[in-house]
């Protein structure tokens, strides 16, 4: 009998395989991988081994540390990932030039990005034109918001709202209306970096389609505190007279972190949020949904019970577990969806009690199995494939795992030996023979980091929890790489365990 799903949208319908890959990883670009012709090439590559879904981190703009769980918005894009040479290709920027000596890869893109739109302005024809207006009516309940936060933020210096002057910080309508009018044509820029932003990712998710490959999004539960939707939506959140968070998001203590992770985002205010009817959460999946096919929630246990930090602690440990309306908040989310569901995948990694299982079995969300988590403990862990249900998704390990081969390497020896007896004396080495026990799962979904599929060990790690800086969210890989036998082997897998897509 086939997987039956209720309340969720049915999009573990058949068993498929997907790549772990954001898009900053891909080649191409200056400073990080875009939108551009690398982005169809990796769809090209997906298709050609049968592999029908491709994940990326959250694509939203992002601080100085490049971290995409920590972005401006919840709605916008990275200008970052916006590809030069289609701006180009419309007229609107001429041929590019290499940066300036000591000029850093942002602040090129960025510059280039101000050439363009004066090139819009000057030569665009009426039909983009009059698609730009009409982009920025349909998005105007996020996008004028975003986009005067944007603009005064590089008034001042990228400092954070908290820090501007106190008729801007508490939105005084008066000193709004002025800097609007100031500020009008760096707000239109800023707009256009949006248009053309949504304008990309819907022509690379149109290509996706063409070739049957899903675009899988990641939805960060928490907002940064300096980002356009707490600054314009101070109610929602749990914030003191100056706009500084009373409390912060975090997780105890876990494998990740001896001292917990102490996020920083403040928390929301979940009884105004509910009072409303969850608005602000319905237009946030909303523009989600706009993006990508499916959408994970990344640290679903806090719409259960959330870690609460007091803001002056500089670690998670005194934190404690406060109750969430998780029950009040999906059924919402459900119900403004016309009831036909969302094609949600739940991120249940950490503590997670019999009430969080609960709450997302109540709405037939699939959860994530880590195969690196599963050689601990006894025979109940429930990471072992045996232990493995359909309605799940399966990862040889996710952004913030090393990359299973350095994992692997990094093991005791007798854990090494425990983990290869387990997987029936493999002959493939690793990371393959890991990847093949993911393929072969019961989980309908399996999941693979673009580094296991590279066969990358140490120093190709994507994230390490609780640290800032340093090499985070840099990694990239080369086509050179992706050598012939890596398709064809991974294509053979996808077929023999029945994952074409």
């Amino acid at each position: 009998m086939g997987l039956q799903l209720t309340r969720a949208q049915s999009i573990l319908n058949q068993r498929r395989a997907g790549i772990l890959l954001h898009i900053t990883s891909l080649p191409g670009g200056i400073g990080n991988g875009d939108l551009g012709p690398d982005a169809r090439d990796f769809v090209d590559f997906l298709a050609s081994c049968g592999v029908s879904v491709w994940q990326t981190l959250p694509i939203g703009p992002t601080h100085e540390d490049g971290s995409p769980y920590q972005c401006m918005s919840v709605h916008a894009g990275d200008p970052l990932l916006i590809n030069l040479e289609w701006l180009q290709g419309r007229g609107w920027l001429p041929a590019n030039l290499p940066p300036d000596d000591g000029e850093c890869a942002a602040a090129y893109r960025l510059c280039r990005l101000g050439e363009a739109f004066k090139g819009f302005l000057r030569d665009a024809d009426d039909y983009d034109r009059l698609a730009y207006a009409e982009f920025v009516k349909a998005h105007a309940w996020w996008l004028s918001d975003y986009a005067l936060y944007a603009a005064l933020r590089g008034e001042f210096d990228r400092q954070p709202w908290q820090k501007w002057p106190m008729p801007l910080r508490d939105r005084d309508p008066a000193a709004l209306e002025a800097v609007k009018t100031r500020l009008a044509e760096k707000i239109e820029y800023i707009q256009f970096e949006q248009f053309v932003f949504y304008r990309q990712w819907q022509e690379l998710r149109d290509y996706a389609r063409s070739r049957r490959v899903i675009l899988f999004g990641d939805m960060p539960i928490f907002v940064a505190g300096d980002s356009a939707d707490v600054w314009a939506y101070r109610e929602y959140f749990d914030l003191g007279d100056d706009g500084q968070p009373r409390v912060v998001a975090g997780v105890p203590p876990d494998y990740f972190s001896q001292t917990g992770q102490r996020w920083g985002n403040p928390h929301y205010h979940w009884a105004r949020m509910e009072a409303d009817g969850f608005r602000w959460w319905i237009e946030r999946l909303s523009s989600q949904m706009e993006l990508y096919d499916w959408v994970r929630i990344d640290h679903f246990r806090g719409f259960q019970a959330y870690w609460e930090i007091p803001a002056k602690e500089e670690t998670a440990i005194n934190g404690r577990w406060i109750k969430a309306p998780g029950l009040a908040l999906l059924n919402a989310l459900f119900n403004a969806f016309d009831g036909n569901g969302l094609p949600l995948v739940a991120e249940n990694l950490g503590i997670i009690t019999p009430e969080v299982e609960a709450l997302r079995e109540a709405f037939d969300i699939p959860g994530m199995l880590i195969l690196q988590f599963a050689f601990d403990g006894g025979p109940d862990n429930p990471y072992l494939p045996q232990n493995h249900r359909e309605n799940e998704v399966v990862y040889t390990g996710t952004h913030d795992n090393d990359t299973t081969l350095s994992w692997y390497e990094s093991l005791p020896k007798e854990q090494q030996r425990k983990v290869v007896e387990y997987l029936g004396n493999p002959k493939c080495p690793m990371p393959q023979s890991l990847i093949e026990c993911a393929l072969a799962s019961v989980a309908r979904l399996a999941m693979l980091p673009m580094q296991d599929v590279l066969g990358l060990g140490h120093g190709h790690r994507m994230n390490t929890p609780g640290t800032l800086g340093g090499s985070n969210w840099r990694w990239r890989f080369e086509w050179e790489q992706v050598r012939p036998e890596v398709g064809i082997w991974l294509g053979r897998q996808v077929r023999r365990y029945d994952r074409i897509g």
